[in-house]
C-alpha cells in the first residue's frame, strides 16, 4: 500500500536541513511505495495548508545546500492551543489539513520547540517522527542534532580570524555567540578556537573573575585576550532574579547585547581596549560540514526505516554512536544543558581558561 509521508523544517533554519530532507526521501523511495508532501514554513504550513506534491528529482542536489526547500518558521509551542485575533483554531486545523492531505505519517525537522509541536500532534492522535535540528545541541535524549557542528565550524573560524586583530592592537576581543539557553556551541567553538575565558549560560559569571583573569594575562606578558560569550550568558547576580526581575534589569539596561556590557565593563576597570564581535545569523548559514552531511543522512533514512515499520511517535536520536529510536513524549518538553562537571569544561580548566566562576 501507498504511504503518504509529510515532510516539514520548523523553527530557525541551519546546515544539515537539506542533506536530512533528503536522506528521508532517498531511503523511503527505496524502500516502499510512496509519496511525499512537502509541507511549506513549518506549523504554519500545516494551519494554512500550504503544500506541495514532491517528486524524486526534487531531492537532487540538495546534499550541499544550505538553509531548506521547504522554508520554516516559529510556531511556538504555548500559542498552539490558544486562539488568537484572527480566530484560527490551530490544533484543529492541523488536524484537518492532516486528513485533506491524506498523509500517513509526517517528519518534523527541528529543535525543541518543534519536538513540544510534534509530540501535542502525537498526543491528538496524528503518526508523527521528529528529527533532532538545532545549532545549539541542546535536545533532550541525542548526544548531537545536525546543524551543530557545522556552527562550530562557522564559530571557531570567527574566533581564528579575531586572533590577529586582538595580537596586532592589544585588545580583549569579545566573540558573542548564539545559544540563549544552552551554552554547547560556545563551550566548543570557545575551546576549538583558543579562548582565554568562555562564558555560558548554565554557569552564572561573576564580572570581576573575568577581569581578574585578564589581568593574570597580562602580568604574563600577554597583550591580548579573546572571550567567547553566548548570548544567554548571565552574571551571578541576575542568576539570583526572579523571571520578571530579570526581564525588567535587561530591558532597563542600555546595551544592545550582554557582550557589549561587558566589554563597557572591562575597559572600566582596565586599561585594555576592547572590542565586541557579533557573527550572528552566519553561524545558521552556509553548506553543512561534512560531518553534518554523514550524520544527517544516517539520521533521516532512519527516520524512513520507522515509517517502513510504522514506528511513529518517535523522535530519531544518537547516542554512543549508536542511531536509535526514542519516543516523543520522553524527550519532549526538555532540554539538554551543559553541565558543571562537563569533561569538556574540566578539560578548559585543566589548560586556564576562566569561565567567570573563579573568586
Amino acid at each position: 500500500m501507498k504511504k503518504r509521508i509529510g515532510l516539514l523544517t520548523s523553527g530557525g533554519d541551519c546546515p544539515g536541513l537539506n542533506a536530512t530532507i533528503r536522506g528521508v526521501a532517498k531511503a523511503a523511495y527505496g524502500m516502499m511505495d510512496c509519496e511525499i508532501v512537502g509541507i511549506m514554513d513549518g506549523f504554519k504550513g500545516l494551519i494554512e495548508n500550504t503544500s506541495i506534491e514532491m517528486e524524486p528529482k526534487d531531492f537532487s542536489g540538495i546534499l550541499t545546500r544550505g538553509g531548506t526547500i521547504l522554508g520554516t518558521a516559529r510556531t511556538p509551542f504555548k500559542k498552539m492551543r490558544k486562539i488568537e485575533e484572527d480566530g484560527v483554531d490551530k490544533v484543529k486545523q492541523m488536524l484537518e489539513n492532516y486528513k485533506e492531505l491524506r498523509l500517513d505519517c509526517l517528519v518534523c525537522l527541528g529543535g525543541a520547540g518543534t519536538h513540544k509541536n510534534a509530540n501535542l500532534l502525537r498526543e491528538e492522535g496524528l503518526n508523527v517522527i521528529g528529527l533532532p535540528k538545532t545549532i545549539d545541541n541542546d535536545i533532550y535524549g541525542t548526544d548531537v542534532t545536525f546543524g551543530f557542528h557545522s556552527a562550530v565550524d562557522i564559530a571557531t573560524e570567527v574566533i581564528d580570524r579575531i586572533h590577529t586583530t586582538a595580537d596586532s592592537h592589544d585588545r580583549v576581543m569579545l566573540v558573542e555567540l548564539m545559544g540563549n539557553k544552552a551554552g554547547w556551541l560556545t563551550l566548543h567553538a570557545g575551546v576549538a578556537g583558543g579562548a582565554d575565558v568562555i562564558l555560558i549560560p548554565e554557569m552564572p559569571y561573576d564580572p570581576d573573575s573575568v577581569i581578574e583573569a585578564l589581568k593574570k594575562r597580562q602580568k604574563k606578558g600577554k597583550n591580548f585576550s579573546i572571550i567567547a560569550i553566548a548570548e544567554g550568558a548571565m552574571t551571578k547576580k541576575e542568576a539570583e532574579m526572579d523571571k520578571k526581575e530579570f526581564k525588567d534589569h535587561r530591558k532597563s539596561m542600555k546595551y544592545p547585547t550582554v557582550s557589549y556590557r561587558l566589554a563597557e565593563y572591562i575597559e572600566s576597570k582596565t586599561d585594555i581596549e576592547t572590542r565586541v564581535t557579533v557573527p550572528g545569523h552566519q553561524q545558521r548559514g552556509g553548506s553543512p560540514s561534512p560531518y553534518d552531511r554523514v550524520l544527517a543522512t544516517q539520521l533521516g533514512a532512519y527516520a524512513a526505516k520507522l515509517i517502513s515499520e510504522e514506528q511513529y511517535g518517535m523522535t530519531v536520536s544518537i547516542e554512543n554512536n549508536d542511531i536509535r529510536a526514542t519516543p516523543l513524549a520522553e524527550v519532549a518538553g526538555l532540554l539538554k544543558l551543559v553541565p558543571e562537571d562537563h569533561n569538556l569544561i574540566m578539560t578548559g580548566k585543566l589548560i586556564g581558561i576562566n569561565f567567570g566562576d573563579e573568586s
